[in-house]
């Protein structure tokens, strides 16, 4: 399934019902009056959170949402019925933008999160409404006003506890479906993830997270440079940012790298709890000595092997459990 983490979109509500123009006819009842109701208020455009979803595609293919008018006002002062409203159904994380004025409006962060996208146009006003002790017989009805129609961004930013970050071929989809049931690409040239994957990482003790892995960064991609640019947002989230490196590459310098290119882009993701990995330790020769980080606490695991993966989920559990939810 294709990943989509963009889209603009546009949303109407259900226009509000006529009012109605009737009058009391009964046997015996020579003075009935105007008994007119009043229309229906047009349904509303409603955005639902759902976790089951994790990507956007599905609005691509669809551009335009709207809600049900409302029904007309009858005699005997009966107001018409409501518009039914159009649910719309969009994954946990999105954030939802007025694509005209820039205005951040919603941020649908819980499963089951409603926001009215799009207010229904009230119904018209019946003829009982215009009565009067001077104009006793009205033939006079509103018609119903326009739902508000807007012109939306939608932006999806994953929900994940742990972020994976790291350069290409640093062995993150690797990593990832050994301690998860999911199962990305995985292949020995750069850049064979293309999309955030997420899995669900069993610690223990009946306590589990979610686990993204982010498309590998490059020098830059704070600037837009390369994939990770359009990725950056996904590890916004995140409560634990896992650096893996591949021990082999110059880890010093790597790591330093994407330190800068996520302080560039959000300073306070930087400050976030973190975790440095050298991956690929079966590679490493027995007699060197171990790189270092910058004097940072360093695990060393294989995510191939599985050596050191068991370390780096207890390691995590840690964090997490002294880490608040975002």
């Amino acid at each position: 399934m294709r990943f989509v983490d963009q889209v603009v979109i546009e949303v109407e509500a259900g226009r509000g019902g006529p009012g109605c123009i009737a009058f009391r006819r009964e046997a015996y009842v020579p003075n009935g009056g105007p008994n007119g109701g009043d229309g229906g208020r047009g349904g509303n455009v409603i955005f639902v959170a759902d976790s089951n979803l994790s990507t956007l595609l599905d609005f691509r293919y669809r551009r335009k949402y709207k809600a049900a008018k409302g029904r007309p006002g009858e005699g005997n002062n009966r107001t018409g019925a409501g518009g039914d409203p159009s649910y719309v159904r969009v994954p946990t994380g999105t954030l939802v933008y007025d694509d005209d004025t820039e205005e951040l409006l919603t941020d649908l962060v819980e499963e089951n999160q409603e926001f009215v996208a799009a207010l229904g146009g009230m119904g018209g006003r019946g003829n009982y409404r215009f009565r009067s002790s001077t104009h006793q017989a009205p033939r006079r009805a509103d018609t119903g006003q326009d739902g508000e129609a807007r012109r939306l961004r939608l932006e999806l930013k994953l929900l994940a506890d742990v972020g994976l970050v790291g350069f290409p071929n640093a062995g993150k989809s690797t990593l990832l479906s050994r301690v998860t049931s999911a199962r990305p690409k995985i292949a020995d040239y750069p850049f064979t993830t293309l999309v955030p994957n997420l899995g669900i990482v069993d610690l223990g003790d009946f306590t589990s997270c979610t686990m993204a892995d982010i498309p590998g960064l490059i020098e830059g991609a704070s600037e837009g440079k390369g994939l990770g640019h359009s990725f950056l947002r996904h590890v916004e989230r995140t409560r634990v940012l896992v650096f893996l490196l591949d021990v082999l590459d110059d880890p010093e310098e790597k790591y330093r790298a994407l330190v800068r290119e996520i302080e560039a882009y959000a300073a306070d993701l930087a400050k976030a709890p973190r975790i440095i990995c050298l991956n690929k330790m079966d590679a490493w020769p027995v007699d060197e000595p171990v790189p270092t980080i910058d004097g940072h606490e360093v695990m060393q695991l294989s995510a191939v092997t599985g050596s050191g993966v068991d370390q780096l989920k207890y390691r995590l559990k840690d964090i997490l459990r002294s880490t608040p939810v975002p």
